[in-house]
């Protein structure tokens, strides 16, 4: 005989989400880039900040509130991806407004960090300084920065590619694998509201299995 319909499901777990997994990654980098290349006084500074963080506070509160809303869990998945798409866009402004480039979807370097699996922004640091060395080749022992090269924020076609814009367009990329991959979230969250209702419809099903005396 199979198992009553519990009336609250198992619901959090939110840690265990590549997506979350992710949102946390892109929010570590992000603090240490605008750190880094950003006035710290600045209001995009704290914008940045702020939408790295609402992508990842945003996805663990709808896990937790998909016990009883399943409707309030798609709304905050959708609220998370929507911060990252506004970071997204801060991340395209400074690129564009320091005359630096922008990668292509088709850029190897961008598949290169994706196939890493970076689980630190320690991990994606160690890529960016890969790749400015071996465009550049430059660098000291171990790939060491050199005085001032990783605060540069200009370049020319002649020239290889600065820290900051390796590390944009590195923050970028995984921008771009979470917002993939929230989207395949809410297409699931939306395909089992469809399919198992919600919360309202649930307590219907186990107050009618009760009264008829079922398990």
């Amino acid at each position: 005989m199979p198992d009553p319909e519990p009336l609250i499901p198992k619901h959090g777990g939110y840690r265990h989400l590549k997506t979350f997994q992710l949102a946390q990654l892109i929010y570590d980098v992000t603090v240490r880039f605008c750190d880094r290349y950003i006035d710290r006084r600045s209001h995009t500074h704290d914008q940045m900040v702020q939408a790295a963080r609402s992508g990842v506070q945003n996805i663990a509160e709808g896990s937790m509130d998909s016990g009883t809303s399943k409707k309030m869990e798609m709304k905050l998945t959708n609220v998370a991806r929507g911060s990252l798409e506004e970071l997204k866009l801060d991340y395209e402004d400074f690129l564009r407004q320091r005359g630096l480039k922008l990668w292509e979807r088709s850029d190897p370097r961008r598949q290169e960090l994706v196939d890493r699996r970076c689980t630190t922004a320690d991990q994606v640091a160690e890529w960016v300084r890969e790749v400015h060395d071996r465009k550049s080749g430059r660098g000291g022992p171990g790939g060491q920065v050199r005085s001032g090269e990783a605060l540069s924020t200009t370049s020319t076609p002649s020239t290889p590619p600065t820290y900051s814009e390796i590390a944009a367009n590195g923050a970028l990329t995984l921008i771009a694998v979470a917002t993939a991959l929230l989207d395949r979230q809410l297409a699931s969250q939306a395909a089992a509201f469809e399919r198992e209702g919600g919360f309202t419809e649930r307590l219907y099903r186990v107050r009618s299995a009760a009264k008829r005396g079922k398990p």
